[in-house]
């Protein structure tokens, strides 16, 4: 598609032309369509300082707020993409990022929710990990963790154990053990 030595305009070009018309289209579907795209152009680091420079991290980023659910799904595959690149991985945690793509956990798209939870565990940095390893954050990935899915159920535990240590695990599962309980009434102790 792309050849000679303008291949980096042409590629330029081409993806500023697919962001153009997302904002200048009314139409839903148009939208969805370009959003696919960018989504897949983000696979490719050869496209990430262009997609970087066109904002699309940010186009992404408001996806995660959108009541559209193509939306939220391509906008969330489409920052799964782009969180592996370090760069990108920046603006979407200087972007409150976390906490966007922790609200989309609970989609009721398993795809939306496999895309939050690498996406996640690409944004795990040595500074964002306590906001990662979060117990609520915990919690929901050990529910994960026992779903029929066996995607998510294998995602959930690869989080888990890559970005949790065993204390942080063990403490989540101990808390939620302890809300599994009646509320308001005291245990009782042993003697």
């Amino acid at each position: 598609m792309w050849k000679g030595s303008s291949e980096g305009s042409d590629r330029f070009e081409y993806l500023q032309t697919l962001v153009t018309e997302f904002q200048d289209t009314d139409s839903e579907e148009a939208k969805e369509q370009v959003l696919a795209n960018l989504a897949n152009f983000a696979y490719d680091p050869k496209n990430m300082e262009y997609l970087r420079e066109l904002q699309v991290p940010d186009l992404f980023l408001d996806m995660l707020t959108e009541e559209n659910e193509n939306f939220v799904e391509f906008g969330m595959g489409g920052l799964c993409n782009l969180s592996m690149d370090p760069e990108c991985r920046d603006i979407i945690l200087q972007s409150s990022g976390i906490s966007l793509v922790t609200n989309r956990l609970s989609s009721q798209r398993e795809e939306t929710v496999l895309s939050a939870i690498t996406t996640l565990m690409n944004l795990s940095t040595p500074s964002s990990r306590s906001e990662i390893t979060d117990p609520a954050l915990l919690q929901c990935m050990l529910r994960f963790s026992l779903s029929e899915s066996p995607r998510l159920r294998n995602l959930a535990a690869v989080f888990l154990q890559d970005c949790c240590t065993r204390e942080q695990v063990a403490q989540a599962e101990q808390q939620m053990q302890g809300q599994q309980t009646a509320i308001g009434i005291p245990l009782p102790k042993d003697n």
